[in-house]
């Protein structure tokens, strides 16, 4: 029952730290990828609360082997540690195109969710906002389904 108590104690303060850092709108790049993939992701960040928001990114990316075009859809609980230093947890999904080893493309879903940091320059006036993130998923179809994940680094314009 301790153990009950203390979790709840520990959410209600959790949630109690969320301030309205986040900014209405952001838009910019995810630059990353897993390793044996890396690329680019075009991303859109728009503010559904002063704790929530939903993340849309359309991506691509290539290697001497691999190639996948991607789009994803992320929600974030978000929380303020200090000035414009936030860090963010959250369900999404994707779907995508892959080609691997030359084999023909295939079809993909995946589910997972998105963790990360963020510093956000418009408390000091800044439009800018600097993210790091990992993105665990899990691939539903194809010859590489299963788990995966990948970490990028986002730069974003925020208005």
């Amino acid at each position: 029952m301790k153990r009950i108590i203390s979790i709840v104690v520990l959410l209600v303060g959790v949630s109690l730290m969320a301030s309205a850092q986040i900014s209405p709108k952001a838009f910019g790049l995810r630059l990353g990828g897993d390793g044996a993939i890396n690329g680019a992701e075009l991303s859109y960040q728009k503010k559904m609360s002063d704790a929530n928001r939903v993340e849309f990114d359309l991506g691509a990316a290539l290697s001497s082997n691999h190639s996948r075009i991607v789009a994803l859809g992320m929600y974030h609980w978000h929380w303020n540690i200090q000035d414009g230093f936030n860090w963010f947890v959250g369900p999404g999904v994707g779907v995508g195109i892959y080609s691997y080893d030359d084999a023909s493309g295939y079809f993909n879903i995946g589910l997972g969710g998105q963790i990360g940091v963020e510093y956000n320059l418009n408390t000091h006036d800044i439009p800018l906002m600097f993210s790091l993130d990992a993105r665990p998923m899990w691939d539903f179809l194809g010859s590489n389904a299963g788990f995966g994940w990948g970490a990028a680094l986002g730069i974003r314009y925020t208005w």
